[in-house]
């Protein structure tokens, strides 16, 4: 077997990561008799592998049961292999505690209907499976973004706020029905519960239309709008998983850094500069990049960069968990994460095309393509 990759390394320097530590897998070990044994699913990639990892290395934890479409790289686990839309995934959770759901594709590239299906269908599975074998928690992972991004949210919103979130924005109407399926489960399984995680702005080997907002040369800014940003270091969301898992914590709750930073702070932090755009502009010139087909992000996805959803974090404070990471952190491990990438619009650039935008400016681009769009549709109507 190959050797794990640094992130899978780095999940498993998170219970002590002082590097004078002897290695995890060379340290003497408690017997595992005591804590309970914890599923994942989605264990051989992401957020899900690094989990897995970071479970199997705890002397908290009893047993992890990994279940992916393929096998993963955590030997410590044991593994089953299937599609959570399987409903053999029941027999696969059979002696378990806890699953930790993190079998989602939320790839900006996917179909939006076969992400929907798989998404929602898996989650149901995953509930309804947990619940026949007496599973007693299932851990759900959303996404902060639920809240919604509106001009008038508070800052920060409180956890309890209600989830004014729509389905324009890549992958938030799947979340949003994930987590009405959580809601529901504990009416129709008594004795089940089920702990809803919300990151914010997910960074560390991640790929969203929110990272990729910072791979493009100018950072656009809606005239008028107010940007706020609250990232969540991949670690973090970890660890704030395992709380759950470990029932240290219950209910819905956010993760992230403490606070937030100001679009003037990332800009400064960055060292991108704006690019300025009246509303309605820049949302009309995405919608027409979307719907033609030339961007994965649908205009939706503009309200997290234009209006505050930065979130509340007491509930993990008050179970005595604390963030590793500061948003000024976070946003520094991001722009090396993104170096050399050239995004435009949410849509990979070559280096050709990326010189060029970098000369033009983001948005100016993004306004030319559709002009070069809209030249060709009267070229061919007139044909």
């Amino acid at each position: 077997m190959s050797s794990p990759d640094p992130q899978v390394r780095a999940a498993r320097n998170l219970t002590d990561p002082s590097p004078e530590s002897t290695p995890e897998e060379k340290r003497p070990r408690s017997p595992r008799g005591r804590g309970p044994v914890v599923a994942v699913t989605g264990a051989a990639t992401g957020i899900g592998e690094l989990l897995t990892a970071h479970l199997a290395a705890s002397d908290a934890i009893k047993q992890v049961i990994a279940i992916d479409e393929r096998r993963g790289e955590v030997s410590e686990a044991t593994w089953h292999i299937l599609d959570v839309r399987d409903p053999a995934i029941a027999e696969k959770l059979r002696g378990a505690d806890v699953v930790v759901h993190l079998a989602l594709d939320l790839d900006l590239e996917t179909d939006p209907a076969a992400r929907t299906a798989y998404n929602v269908r898996g989650t149901q599975t995953v509930l309804t499976a947990a619940a026949a074998v007496g599973v007693h928690r299932v851990v759900l992972c959303t996404s902060a973004m639920v809240y919604g991004a509106l001009a008038d949210n508070d800052v920060p919103l409180s956890e309890d706020a209600e989830l004014r979130a729509t389905a324009e924005a890549t992958g938030v109407g799947d979340l949003l029905e994930i987590e009405r399926l959580g809601r529901r489960a504990p009416r129709a399984h008594p004795g089940l519960n089920v702990t809803v995680v919300r990151p914010t702005v997910l960074v560390g080997g991640t790929d969203t239309a929110l990272t990729r907002y910072f791979e493009s040369p100018r950072l656009l800014v809606v005239a008028g709008s107010r940007p706020t940003w609250q990232f969540c270091h991949v670690e973090d969301l970890v660890t704030a998983l395992e709380y759950a898992a470990l029932e240290k914590i219950d209910g819905e709750f956010a993760v992230g850094c403490d606070g937030w930073l100001e679009q003037e702070e990332v800009e400064e932090l960055s060292g991108v500069r704006r690019m300025e755009l009246p509303s309605a502009v820049a949302l009309g010139a995405a919608a027409r990049l979307h719907r033609i087909g030339l961007t994965p992000s649908p205009a939706g996805d503009l309200a997290y960069t234009m209006h505050p959803w930065v979130v509340s974090v007491s509930r993990l404070h008050d179970a005595g968990w604390r963030p590793k990471w500061t948003n000024e952190e976070v946003l520094g491990a991001l722009l090396e994460e993104v170096e050399g990438r050239h995004t435009l619009a949410g849509r990979r650039l070559g280096r050709k095309d990326a010189t060029a935008a970098g000369a033009a400016g983001a948005t100016v681009a993004l306004l030319g393509a559709a002009a070069v769009v809209r030249r060709a549709r009267k070229v061919r109507r007139r044909i």
